[in-house]
């Protein structure tokens, strides 16, 4: 099968997961790998991936996959407050709907990514202006449990969600 994997990564985490994709896809002829644009025309199945971007995907990635058409297209991403399925099935449904009619999204997956230490230190400026702010302490605490993130499980699951794409 021909793979196009196309992402958009700010911090290298959408970068980890498209290399898990890439390793997973072994055996196959990879046409196109790396951020948009890139040309997919010759892709059976493109995987498209981005760092979530107030709560959907980066614009050069909405724009990407305004250009698909009749593709079979497995999308995933990283999120620095991914700490739910729940968040996680609210942004497949938001990237899903991105992808313009005429093309078929065959899965989805997303796992946690670590933030720039600027988000955490920005964080902490508002909470001395607004001290015990329990929005902005949730805050912090996502950005130290997504320090470690992507980690091997999750690059573990990148690579099945890949494997599970292939036979679909």
């Amino acid at each position: 099968m021909r793979i196009a994997i196309v992402f958009s990564s700010a911090t290298g985490n959408t970068a980890q997961v498209a290399q898990a994709i890439q390793e997973a896809c072994q055996g196959h002829e990879i046409v196109a790998f790396g951020p948009p644009p890139q040309n997919v025309d010759k892709a059976e199945l493109v995987f498209a991936g981005s760092w979530t971007d107030k709560g959907s995907c980066a614009a050069e990635m909405k724009e990407f996959l305004q250009t698909l058409h009749g593709k079979r297209v497995a999308l995933f991403g990283t999120a620095g407050f991914g700490i739910s399925e729940m968040y996680f099935a609210s942004l497949a449904d938001r990237f899903r709907g991105e992808v313009p009619k005429g093309n078929q999204v065959v899965n989805t997956f997303f796992c946690t990514g670590k933030m720039p230490q600027a988000v955490r230190d920005r964080y902490e400026a508002q909470l001395k202006e607004k001290p015990g702010d329990g929005k902005l302490i949730s805050m912090l605490k996502a950005f130290d449990l997504a320090l470690t993130h992507p980690d091997q499980a999750d690059l573990d699951q990148a690579a099945a969600f890949a494997r599970e794409a292939l036979s679909v």
